[in-house]
């Protein structure tokens, strides 16, 4: 009997070593993850810091030696003619990634007492590089520069943060809601992070501002990363910002400062990672400048020095417009119990669509919608005089997050039938995009509220791939929930040809042709709940016609596929389309495997000499099916989405 219970109660030894040293393990992670400074450490690592920045100074000026601006003229003269009771505004829309960064370096320089900047990605590549490198130079000629990253998103490097942290008396940096109290967190405690602290670990900061001298700013969608300036060799967002010049500054310059006071904002050297080191070593000294493509930051840095240029590519392209607003949520809306009754950017984004009388243009990189913003829109449908929804989203092919794709798949019927959606899916390689032709260096021809002309029948030459490893690198995706999960769920999908692809980021609205919305907000339930957003609402007719012009652009034949209904199968339609509707509704799975959608591509001809809506009689004549994921590898198409769209949608709130 005794021999027989030995290897039992052997095994049992062993598995009890084995959970023995398991929860040793998981200990010794947790109190790792965990460690933290004193208050009496972080007060030392601070004063480190402080007591390291430099206060040498490259200029004498009163104006800091700010250079000549067209830009800054523009609000220097907006300003001068604004009076309480009229306020006077210019607008430019900064469409091009090339010209948005010209636009920011020109301002940066264009500085003489101030320079705010609040972004959610802040990455070390030559976009961001240069950007900091002008930063920098503005703190030495004597410049106020304050810069707000989001923790999750910033710089990676615990060192160069520490340098920083000690740079200059006039260079001052915070990361916002740091997890864990690091400025860098690993995948093992974001596992714990995500375990004790969800809510915390989901309220990020995806407001995204750059304020001159509380005169004139810039906001829109860009981070700061290659990606968003055209400056990458593999994928490109189609983006927007909006740069407004004048009083309505004054109220985006408050907004960053109530961030900017808030207690989840704090200085590098007060976090863990960064603190240790300072204490340890000291400041370090910061990294050299090494740009991957020098000879284009040089370019781009002669080119913002060019007041000429600045202005032929940029202040010639200046609106003055009538009421401007700007809406921010605030870091106030992460002290909510109920975050969505604080969330003044969803609120005033949603009273402007639920005003539209003929037509609302809808632009948003990330078609997965809150169920207030459902409700909206299905209440907006059912009016009898129900206005017309144009969205401009992203296809699989060329979004950078294929999860929110996924999610947004499954609810196609529901956009099109019960929303009225008319929904245009932006191609991975458009032929007609505002974007820098790297190759060349030319700029493709500017648009005109024109019809366009039938696509080229030609194409550029792009060699056949199944999986090319440039589409590897993984991207900085919007979703701070999904950003540590395998890296090919915030990457762009494996298509059947090779080239530098795009998708679209830009977060627009047009109401009726009056009015304009340039802002943050994907119009999504990680936008109503955690993220802070903002917008610029412009009340002119003029903006709003340039900015639906824009979206029209983007929408058409040449740059977007359109979704329709699919044609109905011979037998059982209706059997399919009522379960296929029970399955929508599933909150957990959705097994079903029949849409009621897919993809169109328009074929001019002299029956169809331009694009029609899907509800038009004609649409069938003029459009041809390319099925459900173009583009897209075979090896990859369905499964993976279909799996998402099975089990993914508990993952919608934060998405």
């Amino acid at each position: 009997m005794s021999s027989k219970r030995a290897p039992r109660e052997l095994r049992r030894g062993r598995f009890s070593r084995a959970a023995l040293r398991l929860s040793i393990a998981a200990a010794i992670l947790l109190l790792a993850a965990c460690a933290t400074l004193s208050p009496q450490q972080a007060d030392q690592a601070y004063a480190i810091a402080a007591a390291a920045r430099s206060d040498a100074s490259t200029c004498d000026a009163l104006d800091a030696c700010a250079q000549p601006s067209p830009l800054r003229q523009m609000a220097d003269k907006a300003l001068q003619e604004s009076t309480p009771q009229q306020p006077r505004h210019y607008t430019v829309i900064l469409d091009r990634g090339t010209d948005a960064l010209l636009a920011r370096i020109n301002l940066i320089r264009s500085a003489t007492s101030s320079i705010d900047l609040q972004t959610y990605i802040y990455q070390d590549d030559d976009a961001g590089r240069l950007v900091l490198q002008e930063l920098l130079d503005a703190a030495r000629r004597g410049v106020r520069v304050r810069v707000l990253m989001d923790q999750l998103s910033a710089l990676q490097s615990v060192e160069s943060l520490a340098a920083l942290s000690g740079m200059h008396r006039n260079f001052h940096l915070k990361l916002y809601n740091p997890v864990m109290r690091r400025a860098r967190i690993t995948y093992p405690q974001y596992a714990i992070a995500a375990a004790c602290c969800w809510r915390q670990l989901n309220q990020r900061m995806h407001t995204k501002l750059l304020v001159i001298d509380d005169a004139v700013a810039i906001t829109g969608g860009r981070n700061y990363q290659d990606d968003y300036f055209d400056w990458s060799d593999t994928y490109n967002f189609r983006d927007r910002d909006l740069l407004v010049a004048g009083p309505v500054a004054h109220a985006m310059a408050e907004d960053f400062r109530l961030f900017w006071d808030d207690r989840r904002a704090v200085p590098p050297s007060r976090l863990v990672d960064v603190g240790r080191l300072l204490l340890s070593r000291g400041v370090p000294a910061l990294a050299p400048v090494e740009y991957r493509r020098p000879e284009r930051a040089a370019s781009m840095r002669d080119d913002a020095g060019d007041v000429l240029l600045v202005f032929e590519r940029l202040a010639s392209e200046a609106r003055e417009v009538g009421k401007v607003e700007y809406v921010s949520d605030g870091p106030g809306k992460h002290e909510a119990e109920t975050p969505s009754e604080f969330a003044a950017a969803s609120q005033s984004l949603g009273g402007l669509i639920a005003s539209a009388d003929r037509e609302v243009m809808l632009q948003t990189p990330y078609l997965v919608l809150s169920r207030p913003a459902q409700a909206m829109f299905e209440r907006l449908h059912d009016r009898p005089d129900a206005p017309r929804v144009v969205v401009s989203t992203n296809s699989l092919a060329a979004t950078d997050a294929f999860i929110a794709y996924a999610l947004s798949y499954k609810y196609k019927r529901r956009y099109l039938r019960d929303f009225g959606f008319n929904i245009y899916e932006y191609k991975p390689f458009p032929e007609d995009a505002p974007i820098d032709l790297q190759a060349t260096g030319a700029f493709l021809p500017e648009f005109v509220d024109a019809p366009l002309p039938p696509a080229p029948s030609t194409r550029p030459d792009r060699s056949s791939v199944l999986r090319s490893a440039r589409y590897r690198k993984p991207l900085a995706a919007e979703y701070g929930a999904t950003r540590h999960l395998r890296r090919q769920s915030n990457e762009p999908v494996p298509l059947r040809r090779a080239g530098v692809r795009m998708g679209m980021h830009a977060k627009s609205l047009v109401i009726d042709r009056r009015i304009g919305v340039v802002g943050t907000h994907n119009f999504d339930p990680r936008g109503d709940n955690y993220n802070t957003e903002s917008a610029v609402i412009v009340h002119d007719a003029a903006f709003a016609r340039e900015l639906a012009a824009s979206i029209r652009r983007d929408i058409s034949p040449a740059n977007s596929w359109v979704i329709a209904p699919r044609d109905k199968p011979p037998v059982l339609s209706g059997l399919e389309y009522s379960i296929g509707k029970i399955s929508e509704w599933l909150p957990v799975f959705d097994l079903w495997p029949m849409r009621y959608a897919t993809s169109y591509e328009f074929v001019p001809g002299e029956d169809c000499p331009r694009p029609v809506p899907p509800d038009d009689p004609g649409f069938r004549q003029c459009y041809r099916p390319v099925g459900d994921f173009p583009e897209v590898n075979l090896a990859l198409k369905g499964l993976p989405t279909r799996l998402f769209t099975a089990f993914g949608a508990g993952l919608a709130p934060i998405l």
